[in-house]
């Protein structure tokens, strides 16, 4: 591993259900070398992975770790795929382990993985095979005579076989027959929980130890992990408030990154369309497909809109589009007035008496003479809310405007559009905006939401995604040129997260927001390779982009630099001036792939990116990707990819329990200064049932405590996901809450607001003293101290998640306070509270002053220097 976890000495090794183990510890008799069962079970679909069992004689088996997965499958979707089956397990001359697979009973592709310890695995590779319906019950040989292996599988009762010397590159596969197909390594044995089939190997008894300590950290470390407040009251029975003594070292003090705080932007939860992007109409150009939502043939081209009334009918068109990127639009024929065409909104639409509202329409009259068209909002009373008469009086593709101001308030009100005469009409890219959007902007953003995401003033702006980014398959990866320019030419796609997205909200909106609030635009664009989740193409995510269209991908990210930077002279950078924008963005970083599997076609990808990058545009920082966990081998594999790069800034991503921030403030001291600056993208503590609340928020807090300390290695952080519509959601907790009408900031969000408002560009150490020296009470009291060079505060940010008080006492140690007060803020509740609130006072403060920090409570004081 790049930062190994030392061994826990102090723990006591004791696995249930090897006592067998423990007694030839215990008498020193230990064998020189034993036999190793290698298996996998069909449990859970075959997605627990490799397990092993030892034995002494062949007849008594002992299970190791209680089925834990030393290796498991990283291929396809979670959930659906991701399994192991039939793993056949090879040690080579030089002592490392070869692990072949199938995959599933469907694709003709294989997994392969190695090891030197078959604790450590290496990265998964997934050949594919050219013959066959499928690969089933590999077995793998070596031929000396060749110095070559043997892979062979059986597909539909035929036998075939590939060749390799690497397992890196394979001959096309072969018919080979029955008897040359040799599985026979496979055996049948039988262990305490039943009988399973598996290969047996003779391995050193050091090899079996390393297995069971590998398990045993787990389960220890696990046991720490799962820490929660609701066993406080047992944890913590009889403690008394704790006293803590804080003596600020300005002299040590070290310069951090003013970048500490963002936020990421996915499409996730409605978080675009219906949510952030201010668009009242859903599905405005008819595009909506059943592929967008797993093939529902509810989800389609009229999904939201209905025609009501008689004599008329609504049928979708693609004969002569107004775009070829918006292929369908609708035709209404009315052989009598009366009918309407009814959008129903996202979950309604929401009207404010007195706002005015944009209505734009595209048109054709098909058939009849000149026309008009009634539009108007309508609450569930039928009541007129605003209306306004449309002509259409034009045979080709016109764009009218209009506006409608709304004479009522009405939480769900419907648009509807009547022709006043009989005829047909086309339509297409049927908008409502609000005038009232963010910053006034047109084809803007809801206003609240935007002020929301703004308040927490964060650094920089992390978008499209996620998982977006890379999209489910190479057809889905989000293409940045189609998100810019007139909005009937940009190209919607589905949304991998199981709906549609219009590219309304497109890159040149997202660079807009970004310096509307004054944030660093951080793009991330594919890595020419799909999601590790991906499920298209095969059921997994070995394809990327082919290596005879890589020049033109290479090009499209180049281009990004010249759409966001270039002179208005330059192609992209006139796009950009078109869209109303001829100043530049000032983009400083992008962000290239999102937690991929690290695989050899990623890194060939990557490196090729990378390079361009780096030749075409070094004044750009780079941030590179090591996967989707703070350990493991995506993690250890991306790693390898930044060291071997020389990538300037990674991205990490984890979710994990509370208790994994709380025994894990010291992650990133240990970080080598000398390598890629991390920047920690994707983060939050879950617990079970995913409440956003005062437990997993404090655990943020503790933790970002200890990220301030690291700032001078860790440049960036954005909790993830940031917003979250009510009914709409695929992922809990999310940082912001909202529907059409109200939005509903969590615990969490008041933490990274309190962070991202109270920031600082230097850390000041601190010695500190607790009265209490049990590491359980220590670990859960935390505190930073940081300067903001703009404004000479000192800022104090103190977290106590005990059940009891923490009296404080600040020595500034030298650091001049100008005035006796100071703003607090403190963030207190209940460990499972979601509706805490910060609230502000004024304390006094001095070269030495004291304050009490409530149970479970986030206390910031704000301090003014001389």
């Amino acid at each position: 591993m790049r930062f190994a976890i030392s061994r826990l000495c102090a723990v006591v090794l004791c696995f249930l259900g090897f006592l067998p183990v423990n007694n030839l510890l215990a008498n020193n008799s230990e064998p020189d070398s034993v036999y190793l069962l290698s298996y996998t079970t069909a449990k859970n679909n075959y997605h627990n992975g490799l397990h092993f069992a030892w034995s002494r004689d062949r007849q008594n088996w002992f299970p190791i770790g209680n089925e834990f997965g030393y290796l498991r499958s990283d291929y396809g979707r979670w959930g659906a795929e991701k399994r192991m089956i039939d793993p056949f397990l090879l040690r080579d001359a030089s002592n490392t382990w070869h692990c072949i697979w199938s995959l599933n009973e469907n694709d003709n592709a294989f997994a392969h993985a190695a090891s030197s310890d078959l604790v450590n695995w290496g990265r998964q590779s997934y050949p594919l095979v050219a013959n066959g319906q499928r690969f089933m019950k590999p077995a793998v040989s070596f031929d000396k005579s060749t110095n070559q292996y043997h892979v062979m599988y059986e597909s539909a009762g035929k036998y075939f076989k590939v060749t390799t010397k690497d397992f890196k590159t394979y001959s096309a596969p072969v018919e080979t027959s029955a008897s040359a197909y040799n599985n026979g390594a496979n055996e049948t044995v039988f262990l305490p929980e039943g009988k399973v089939n598996g290969q047996i190997h003779r391995v050193t008894w050091s090899a079996v130890e390393e297995l069971v300590k590998k398990f045993e950290v787990q389960q220890y470390r696990g046991g720490l992990h799962g820490e929660t407040t609701s066993q406080d009251a047992t944890r913590f029975a009889g403690l008394k408030p704790v006293e803590m003594k804080l003596q600020l070292q300005p002299a040590n003090a070290k310069p951090i990154s003013d970048l500490l705080v963002g936020v990421f932007f996915e499409d996730i939860n409605y978080a675009a369309d219906g949510g952030l992007y201010a668009e009242l109409i859903q599905n405005r150009g008819f595009e909506y497909q059943p592929s967008d939502r797993g093939n529902d043939p509810n989800w389609n081209s009229l999904h939201s809109w209905k025609l009501v009334g008689e004599n008329a009918t609504l049928q979708v068109e693609t004969a002569a589009p107004i775009h070829a990127n918006n292929p369908h639009y609708a035709v209404l024929r009315t052989t009598q007035p009366g009918a309407v065409l009814i959008n129903q909104g996202f979950d309604g639409i929401t009207v404010k008496q007195g706002d005015k509202y944009d209505l734009s329409l595209f048109s054709k009259q098909l058939e009849g003479k000149k026309g008009k068209l009634q539009v108007r909002l309508v609450n569930k009373n039928k009541e007129v809310l605003a209306e306004v008469i449309v002509p259409v009086n034009n045979s080709s593709w016109k764009k009218t405007s209009a506006v409608l101001t709304a004479r009522a308030s009405a939480p769900d009100a419907v648009l509807e559009i009547k022709p006043v005469s009989a005829g047909t009409v086309a339509l297409d890219m049927v908008s409502l905006f609000p005038q009232k959007t963010f910053m006034g902007r047109k084809n803007g953003l809801r206003a609240d939401l935007a002020q929301t995401i703004a308040d927490i003033k964060p650094r920089f702006i992390r978008f499209p995604g996620g998982c977006v980014a890379h999209g489910d398959g190479l057809e889905n990866m989000y293409r940045w040129p189609n998100t810019v320019g007139p909005l009937e030419a940009r190209k919607p796609q589905r949304n991998l997260w199981g709906y549609h997205q219009t590219a309304g909200l497109g890159y040149f909106e997202y660079f807009q927001f970004c310096e509307d609030i004054g944030a660093e635009p951080l793009p991330v664009v594919p890595a020419a390779v799909p999601c590790q989740n991906s499920g298209t193409g095969g059921a997994g995510q070995q394809g990327g982009v082919p290596m005879e269209e890589m020049d033109e991908y290479i090009q499209e990210v180049l281009d990004l630099v010249e759409y966001a930077n270039g002179s208005v002279k330059t192609k992209w950078g006139k796009v950009r001036a078109e869209a109303g924008h001829p100043a530049p963005f000032n983009l400083k970083y992008i962000g290239i792939g999102n937690e991929d599997l690290i695989t050899d076609v990623f890194e060939e990808r990557f490196t090729m990116i990378f390079s361009a990058m780096k030749e075409k545009h070094p004044e750009i920082t780079v941030i590179g990707t090591v996967g989707p966990f703070f350990e493991g081998t995506d993690y250890e594999e991306g790693w390898h990819v930044a060291d071997k790069t020389n990538v300037p800034m990674v991205d990490e991503h984890y979710y994990l329990p509370p208790g994994w921030f709380i025994h894990n403030q010291d992650f990133y001291d240990k970080y080598d200064r000398s390598k890629s600056k991390v920047y920690l993208g994707e983060y939050a503590a879950h617990l079970p049932g995913r409440p956003n609340n005062i437990e997993t928020a404090l655990a943020e807090a503790l933790y970002l405590t200890s990220i301030e300390r690291n700032g001078d290695v860790v440049a960036m952080t954005s909790y993830a996901p940031l917003l979250a519509k009510e009914g709409h959601t695929q992922w809990s907790p999310d940082l912001i809450y909202f529907n059409n009408a109200e939005v509903k900031p969590t615990v969490g969000y008041h933490v990274q607001k309190l962070y991202g408002q109270h920031a600082g560009t230097e850390y000041l150490p601190a010695t500190t003293a607790i009265s209490n020296n049990r590491d359980a009470v220590k670990k859960r009291i935390a505190s930073s101290v940081v300067r903001d060079a703009k404004t000479g505060d000192l800022v104090v940010k103190l977290v106590n998640m005990l059940p009891v008080e923490v009296k404080t006492s600040v020595d500034m140690n030298g650091v001049p306070v100008s005035g006796k007060e100071a703003l607090k803020v403190v963030l207190k509740g209940e460990p499972a509270s979601k509706d805490a609130k910060p609230v502000e006072s004024r304390m006094e403060v001095g070269d030495n002053f004291n304050v009490e920090l409530a149970p479970y409570s986030f206390t910031v004081i704000r301090i003014k220097t001389r």
